[in-house]
């Protein structure tokens, strides 16, 4: 009896050794870091204008002028999305600077390189007159 009991603490102290040296590891490190009012302010100022551009992007008139070019506005809204934020910032921009009730062609022109730049870039396939540099 003496024998099965020293091999089960044997065992037992393994066991426990084991797990207290499996628990003191750190799994998974997590950093904390403030985040600056810089930051958070252009991430809305962000949203807000891409928001803008697909206010602009639903005009009975803008979605006639994109289904012309050959582009849907599901395409378009998702070109906007892919913006940075620095781009989403221009073009939205550009769109207060418009006259009001006219000249939608420099917007149209504007969003109209922007797809074609990333059709270019390989991000999407808007165009079929693209070719990509991506392979």
């Amino acid at each position: 009896m003496t024998q099965k009991y020293s091999d089960f603490m044997r065992w037992t102290s393994r066991v426990v050794i084991l797990s207290m040296l499996v628990t003191g590891l750190p799994l998974q490190s997590a950093f904390a870091g403030m985040v600056e009012t810089d930051q958070a302010v252009a991430n809305d100022l962000a949203g807000q204008d891409r928001a803008r551009i697909n206010a602009f992007i639903d005009r009975e008139d803008v979605l006639a002028q994109l289904q012309n070019q050959g582009v849907t506005a599901g395409e378009a809204k998702a070109r906007v999305n892919a913006l940075t934020d620095d781009e989403a910032h221009n073009i939205a921009g550009k769109l207060d600077q418009l006259p009001a009730g006219g000249e939608v062609l420099s917007v149209l022109l504007t969003v109209f390189i922007v797809l074609l730049v990333t059709d270019i870039l390989g991000f999407t396939k808007v165009f079929p007159f693209t070719k990509s540099i991506k392979r």
